[in-house]
Order: C-alpha cells, then structure tokens, then sequence
C-alpha cells in the first residue's frame, strides 16, 4: 500500500505549489504530466527550507533548519520518510539521479540566510549558486530524463534562468527583506543610496541572462520546452513591470503580476510556442 503514500506526499508538494506560486503551478502544469509529480516534489521541498529562514520568526529557525537537513540526510539514505514533501523528494532525487552536491549547495544557501552578511561580489554569487542556480539544475535532471548529454549542454542556460529569476526576486522583494528580515543581497550596494542607476546596473545583468537563457529553452526537450519558457515569460513579464518602476517605488511596494494577466501571459505564449516563434 505504499503507492497510496507516494500518492498522497506528491499532492502534499503540489498544493504547496499551488499554494505559493501560480506562476510555478501554471508553468508546471504545461510539462509533460509524467515529469510534473517531480518538478512539484523539487519545488515543495525547496520551499520548505525557503519557509523556515524567511518565515518562522518565532521560532528557533537554526534548529529547524538543521532538523531539515538531518532528516533530508536520512530520507535519501533510507529511501522514505512520514514528512510527505520529504518523501516525494527523495523519491524524484533517486529516480532521476539528482546530484547530492546540489542539494548540499542549497541547504548551504538557506543557512546563509541565517546570518547577518555583507555581501561581496564572492558571497553574492555563491549564494545565488546555491539558491536558485543549483534548483534549475534539479529541474534540468528531471528534464533531462537521464540524457548526461542533454544535461551538460543545458546545464549553463539552466543556471542563467536561474540566476536571472533570483535577481528578479530580489527587486520584487527588497522591501521585505531590508525592513522585515535586515537581508541585502545586491554587493556593495547601501539601501539607503539605492537609485535607479543602481538598479539600473542589476537590470542589466538580468537582461543579459534572460537573453542567454532563451538560447537553452529552445534547445529542451519537448516535453519541457514549453512549460520552461511559460514560467520564463512570467517572470519576463514581472521584470518588465520592475524595470517600469522607480527606485523608490520597489523600496516601498511589492511589485506583482495579476492572475488575469498571468493568464493572458499564457494565452499568448501557447500561441507563440505552436506557431514556432518561441
């Protein structure tokens, strides 16, 4: 009867999903359905450890972050776990052969998050490696479907992505983490002189990622090109409201994409996809 367990700890990782990204749901639900219980497992997993460090404030998050990564640890040794977002990871890790050292960057990532840190252009870069890089690289296995070639090809676009959505967050929710969790990721950047050339100097490097990113999607499997490039249009389209923004706007509200306009986002990119001008 353990299928019925399985069952239920991929649903547990997809309402999480659901629950705290439309815009992941909604590009998840375009892959292919025989990848999509792993990208949900991938994904419910991440924000776990994303939830610990960024949410619970009333609680010892060092402590319940090193429990995470004990029981991560044990799950992947043992082949189960009764936490159900653990056990449809480590399920997705040993079918699709995710490398350990990616999910150790991560970990290592949120414990970073852990600590007061001025960030340097080293710091900057290793965390965005461990947070968002190594994540896309997960995802890149699963799409991948066993194909080390495939993988090693896509493996710098996937990382751009990557590195290219973070950067976005960053924008999107430098507000909060300044004022709520005391966190600047941006190197040798004072919030208290944050400008537009600033943040017109960080624009660009995602301009730059976006671009090279594209480049990979194209290249996917067709059973995830598409579901890849809605959530890159997603996010595309929540750059482009952030860059439509002033520097003290994003200090002071959080940037979003509606539903509605998500939607649309949708409609017109199934277009673009099917008439080829991805």
């Amino acid at each position: 009867m353990k299928h019925l367990f399985d069952e239920l700890s991929y649903n547990v990782s997809k309402i999480t999903t659901q629950k705290y990204s439309t815009s992941f749901s909604l590009g998840i639900l375009a892959l292919k359905p025989s990848i999509r219980n792993a990208i949900y497992a991938i994904y419910g997993y991440v924000r776990l450890a994303d939830e610990i460090v960024d949410s619970f404030h009333d609680y010892d998050k060092e402590k319940l972050l090193k429990r995470l990564k004990s029981e991560t640890e044990i799950a992947l040794t043992e082949r189960i776990s009764m936490n159900p977002i653990l056990q449809s990871f480590q399920e997705t890790v040993h079918q699709y052969s995710i490398d350990k050292d990616l999910i150790d960057k991560f970990l290592h990532s949120m414990e970073m998050d852990l600590q007061k840190i001025d960030y340097n252009s080293e710091l900057y870069n290793e965390y965005i490696f461990g947070s968002a890089e190594v994540v896309g690289l997960m995802c890149l296995q699963v799409f991948a479907e066993g194909n080390k070639i495939k993988y090693e090809e896509l493996k710098p676009y996937a990382m751009k992505l990557g590195s290219a959505f973070q950067k976005i967050n960053f924008l999107r929710d430098l507000k909060d983490d300044y004022q709520v969790l005391g966190r600047t990721y941006f190197p040798n950047v004072d919030l208290r002189t944050f400008d537009n050339d600033v943040k017109g100097e960080i624009e660009k490097e995602i301009e730059q990622e976006f671009k090279e990113a594209l480049i990979g999607i194209r290249k996917l499997p067709a059973s995830s090109m598409f579901g890849v490039y809605l959530a890159y249009k997603y996010y595309l389209s929540l750059f482009k409201k952030i860059r439509s923004k002033s520097s003290n706007d994003i200090l002071n509200a959080r940037v979003r994409v509606s539903n509605p306009e998500k939607a649309f986002l949708a409609f017109k990119s199934y277009v673009r996809y099917k008439t080829a001008f991805l």
